[in-house]
């Protein structure tokens, strides 16, 4: 058994902190130390506590100074679109067509996609994030190729095929058949292995026709502990594409609830232009929301709602959604959801923000009994980040010794500058 300790300021969610910022629901801890053996967490205590009981053998990496928060978890973002980012002009459904389908063709290629996955998952690291739930293309080994990168680091990981057999490019479609053969090849190679997780992908209800989203009913009732990915209700343009062809649905969510795809570990993207019955519908399903703040602000596509989306029960964890996302920072992705709800008429907490970031986004995702805190037996995943990072950080934070504001500064100014080190399992991924 293998034993570190890793010294710092830290600062995390017991619960959902609710938007007043519930105190009973964080802990900070100055000066602690988190105790990890064999990759998983054993105790968070200060450090005066902890030190006297340490043997002789237990190495220390000392971050005094700076704030620890648990690893960010990315709730919907695509690593075949790192290169469609920060494209001009259009809103989704063009934006689709005249970025995204043409950058997807090159993943036929795998040597491509192996590029593209090492180049993605560099990112993740270098902005702390270390679980992500991933869409891939419509090729097979697109999957292998961000799978075996994942692996290769051991990461804890959610990635499918994207399943698209109409309204799409003749070379990005496959067939409902073929989508179920492949996806079902796909399950069996890659679900539970290791820290991986497979997700049943279509990638939104009118790119697959019915026959293709019964297929996926039909994967979803085979491997019930599989994730369920898709979009819904982004764009008003969308919305009533999907009225047109799906007139039997009573909404664009109920598309996906008539074929069993609304249960726990089913998470869907964007969900602006949900009604009170499709919000009460996810909530009682255990489905989950992924809000893009940069990717709905980019592509105009509206403001999500998570006062109604919490008045609702609905779990809904924080996505950057790169490409149509402007950013692969989930600080950043903090910064500009707090922006959009005050444009709503709300104020964010930062507690809440680092929430939708760390167990909000475990519970999204099912993943709330392995990693989203720093409680005793999860899994050891962190982000160190300093508050003196930059000039104007460091000014800032010397105004106020205090955790939460810390945080709220670090939302606002911070960027993949600000991470000093990301940790899994405990052990330094990205040595400074």
């Amino acid at each position: 058994m293998t034993t570190k300790a890793i010294r710092g300021d830290f600062l995390h969610c017991l619960a959902d902190p609710g938007p007043g910022g519930d105190a009973t629901a964080c802990e900070a801890v100055h000066d602690g130390l988190l105790l990890v053996r064999d990759g998983r967490i054993e105790a968070l205590q200060p450090a005066a506590t902890l030190l006297p009981q340490l043997g002789p053998d237990v190495a220390i990496d000392d971050w005094r100074g700076h704030l620890i928060v648990p690893g960010f978890i990315d709730c919907h973002v695509h690593y075949p679109q790192v290169d469609v980012i920060a494209s001009h002009g259009t809103q989704l459904l063009d934006w689709l067509e005249r970025y995204t389908f043409p950058e997807e063709r090159k993943f036929a290629e795998r040597a491509h996609a192996d590029g593209v996955a090492e180049f993605f998952l560099d990112r993740l690291l270098e902005n702390g994030t270390t679980t992500a739930a991933v869409f891939c293309t419509v090729h097979p080994q697109s999957v292998d190729a961000f799978f075996e990168a994942a692996q290769g680091r051991n990461l804890r990981m959610i990635a499918g095929k994207v399943l698209m057999d109409r309204n799409c490019p003749a070379d990005l479609r496959d067939t409902a058949e073929s989508g179920y053969r492949d996806s079902k090849a796909l399950i069996e190679r890659w679900h539970g292995r290791d820290r991986l997780g497979y997700a049943i992908t279509p990638r939104f209800a009118p790119t697959s026709s019915p026959e293709q989203l019964a297929a996926c009913t039909r994967l979803a009732r085979e491997h019930p502990d599989a994730w369920i990915q898709s979009h819904v209700a982004e764009n008003q343009g969308e919305v009533a594409w999907a009225h047109e062809l799906f007139p039997g649905a009573r909404s664009y969510l109920d598309v996906y609830d008539r074929h069993e795809l609304l249960r726990e570990r089913a998470i869907y993207g964007h969900c602006i232009w949900l009604d009170d019955a499709d919000r009460a519908r996810m909530a009682s399903t255990g489905a989950a929301a992924a809000f893009c703040p940069t990717s709905n602000l980019f592509l105009g596509s509206g403001l999500f709602n998570y006062q109604q989306a919490r008045e609702a029960g609905m779990r809904t964890g924080l996505a950057t959604d790169v490409g149509g996302g402007t950013s692969y920072s989930l600080l950043t992705t903090m910064a500009e959801g707090y922006k959009v709800q005050q444009l709503l008429g709300t104020a964010l907490h930062p507690m809440e923000a680092l929430y939708l970031a760390t167990l909000g986004g475990a519970r999204s995702l099912g993943l709330e009994e392995t990693i989203g805190n720093f409680m005793p037996r999860k899994e050891a995943d962190l982000v160190v980040l300093s508050p003196a990072a930059t000039p104007a950080l460091s000014r800032r934070n010397h105004l106020r010794d205090d955790a939460i504001d810390r945080l709220f500064a670090l939302m606002h100014l911070g960027d993949e500058r600000t991470v000093a080190a990301t940790y899994t399992l405990g052990q330094l991924l990205n040595p400074p």
